[in-house]
This record gives structure tokens, C-alpha cells and sequence, in this order.
């Protein structure tokens, strides 16, 4: 019986087989210390978010994060739509009751502060531009209600752009392997530094390791916002549009390179665009020297440093490259739910 055990032994030797050596055991115990550092570090900071709708009625369960010790929590805005009461739990079972300080669905980003319990622990935010595709990362919340629940994978890949639930499109988007589940919304993606580089956001169903969370560095934008202006403040002309081609002979007639712009389909009477003289199936290709090559882009171009300023559209109309002078004003909010 030992000579057949050692002669297995042998065998799976000759086939490659053979235990770990020092050295994978080093990697793999590196590998375990750097997600067991997040998990004690910024697991403090991840609370359960869970919400009653305006009915009273049971509403959705998600995550958010501690961003300052006097009770600022990030989340997503979907996780808190709808929300008549907010109520929070930390690592340690503590319920605490929250409000919205503010929302922005374009970024699917919600800021929630703590009424009562103080003294929480904060994770710190780090540089979103600074992150390279395999970099590991740790993702914490409360996928389908298990709370406290860690997962690692890599960054799969970055500056992804994601629909958000209103139409507009989420700019520089990462997209991770880590094992994310409805209930991990508004959680934080970390770093092997204990830093929170994404907000989970989004999982596509059905496929296998493909989600994505909003980097940090346009949390923090949001978040800076939020605080100052209760809002994020975004310009608007008063257009509506649709991306369409531009004929390669217009193109070339007006010395332009785009192949597509961004189509006006209607406007409102008193705004910007109409007022400068912009009609209905002008087709935009630029915009304050930006070139315009759909709707989406004319959507980005139009952020807070243009309210107010005057800039210039250029758009083709029948052919023929026109400029119209159009000042931005502040986009009218929409009613949060």
C-alpha cells in the first residue's frame, strides 16, 4: 500500500503536479493580507441602506459609504429614488435614520447625511485617473441582503461610458470583475490601498463578471457640488436632438471632418438655442471649438463653466455651415423622487 502511494506520489510528480512552494504560498498569502487590509479598513465605513417607499411599503435594500465622520454617505441614486424613510445600518448593527442632501440621477449619485449618530468611520477617496486595467480591487456591501460581504477581482477595464436610468450617458466608467449582486449598489469599490476609487453602480445580468461603478473622481465633482449648490448645475440651451450623419459632400463643403452631429428635432421657444435663431433639423458640429459628433457630446460640452458665457454653435442648415451666438442658462431641475 505505501509502495502504491509513493508511486503515485511519483506519478503526479512526473505530471507536474506538486504542492505549493514557499513562494506561491508568499503570493497567495500577499494576496489574502491586501483584501483582508480593505475589508478591516474601509469595511467600517459601509453601511446598508435600506428605504420605505412614499406608501409606506417595504422599498429596495443597498449599500452606501461613510465619506465624513459627521455622518456624509455616498449611494446611488437609484438605491434612494422613491424614498419616503431612509434608515442605515453600520458593521456593528447600529440603525440610523438619514435624508437626502441631494441627488444627481445623471451620474446615478445620491449624498445622504446621518441625522443623529456621529462619530462614524470615513473612508477617503482616492484618484480614479491614476488606476491602470488588472489593478486589484475589493468590493464591499450587501449583495441580496448579506451584508458586511467582501469580493475581489481586477479592473477590467476603464473609461467606459454607462446609460444612466434617464438617458444621459455616465462618462469614465470602470468596469470590474469583482463579484457584484443587486444589493452592492452604492457600495464602494477599493483599492489595495484602502482607498474607494468607483460606486458600485450597475451589474449586467445574465453575464459573467461584467460591472461597473462610477470612478471617483466624478463622485467627487458630484459630491462637491451637492454640498456647495445642493444640485449639480449643468447648462442648457433648450434643444432636443438626435445623432445623425453628416453627407461626406456637406462635410466637405463646409471644411468640416465630423461624420455624424448632433440633429435638432425640437426647441422651446424661450430658451437659448431658439432665441440665438438655431430651427428644428439644424444639425450642431460644434460647439465652443469642440467638435460635436452626436447628441451625447453636445450633452458633456454643456457643464457649469458654460452658464452664462456666451459660445459659439456652429451648425449645418441645408448644406451650409452656420455660427450662432448661444449663452448657456442653468438646466431646470427636475423634481427628485
Amino acid at each position: 500500500m505505501l509502495d502504491f502511494v509513493a508511486a503515485s506520489l511519483d506519478d503526479r510528480e512526473a505530471d507536474g503536479a506538486r504542492a505549493p512552494s514557499a513562494a506561491d504560498t508568499d503570493i497567495l498569502d500577499a494576496y489574502s493580507h491586501a483584501v483582508m487590509s480593505v475589508a478591516d479598513t474601509v469595511g467600517p465605513s459601509v453601511l446598508r441602506v435600506a428605504i420605505k417607499g412614499a406608501n409606506g411599503g417595504p422599498g429596495g435594500v443597498g449599500s452606501g459609504v461613510v465619506i465624513s465622520p459627521d455622518g456624509l454617505v455616498l449611494t446611488n441614486c437609484h438605491v434612494v429614488e422613491g424614498a419616503k424613510d431612509i434608515r442605515l445600518q453600520d458593521a456593528e448593527g447600529r440603525v440610523m435614520e438619514a435624508r437626502k442632501l441631494g441627488v444627481d440621477p445623471d451620474t446615478d449619485l445620491a449624498l445622504l447625511r446621518v441625522d443623529s449618530t456621529r462619530d462614524l468611520v470615513p473612508a477617503r477617496l482616492g484618484d480614479s485617473k491614476s488606476l491602470r486595467r488588472g489593478q486589484l480591487v475589493v468590493a464591499i456591501g450587501n449583495p441580496l441582503g448579506f451584508e458586511s460581504t467582501v469580493t475581489a477581482g481586477v479592473i477590467s477595464a476603464l473609461g467606459r461610458s454607462l446609460r444612466s436610468k434617464n438617458g444621459r450617458l455616465i462618462e469614465d466608467v470602470i468596469q470590474t470583475d469583482a463579484a457584484l449582486n443587486p444589493g452592492n449598489s452604492g457600495g464602494p469599490l477599493v483599492s489595495s490601498r484602502g482607498e474607494v476609487i468607483g460606486i458600485n453602480t450597475a451589474v449586467i445580468m445574465g453575464a459573467q463578471g461584467i460591472c461597473f461603478a462610477v470612478a471617483a473622481n466624478t463622485a467627487q465633482f458630484v459630491l462637491s457640488e451637492l454640498i456647495q449648490h445642493g444640485r449639480v448645475r449643468r447648462g442648457y440651451i433648450g434643444v432636443s436632438g438626435q445623432t445623425v450623419a453628416v453627407p461626406r459632400r456637406h462635410a466637405r463643403n463646409a471644411g468640416i471632418e465630423n461624420a455624424s452631429g448632433a440633429m435638432v428635432t425640437a426647441l422651446e421657444p424661450s430658451a437659448p438655442a431658439a432665441q440665438a435663431g438655431l430651427m428644428s433639423l439644424d444639425t450642431i458640429v460644434r460647439a465652443d471649438g469642440a467638435a460635436v459628433t452626436g447628441v451625447d457630446d453636445l450633452i458633456r460640452l454643456l457643464n457649469a463653466e458654460r452658464i452664462g458665457r456666451a459660445i459659439v454653435i456652429e451648425a449645418l442648415r441645408r448644406g451650409t455651415l452656420r455660427e450662432f451666438e448661444v449663452t448657456p442658462m442653468e438646466r431646470p431641475i427636475a423634481k427628485a423622487a
